[in-house]
């Protein structure tokens, strides 16, 4: 007696979930990256695995003020750096 499994076996199915997370892996490591570098928390970047959260993240980066140092900041850091 054979075991009808319907449309997925156990053998997709798990090759369905190794493809989604690689998939996972490859659309949040940018977008951690970014936040992290433009002063947001790196776990926004998560938002871009709910249904148009590659819609809503930019929208989120591009509206918001970014905690970056200034240029006088900038400037400063330089000048020790050369002491």
């Amino acid at each position: 007696m054979e075991i009808d499994y319907g449309l997925f076996g156990p053998t997709e199915i798990i090759l369905l979930l190794m493809v989604g997370a690689c998939v996972a892996v490859f659309l949040v490591l940018p977008f951690w990256f970014i936040c992290k570098k433009a002063g947001f928390s790196p776990w926004l970047s998560l938002v871009v695995l709910l249904p148009f959260g590659l819609v809503i993240l930019p929208f989120i980066m591009a509206f918001r003020t970014w905690k970056t140092p200034s240029a006088q900041q900038v400037e400063q850091g330089s000048e020790t750096d050369r002491e």
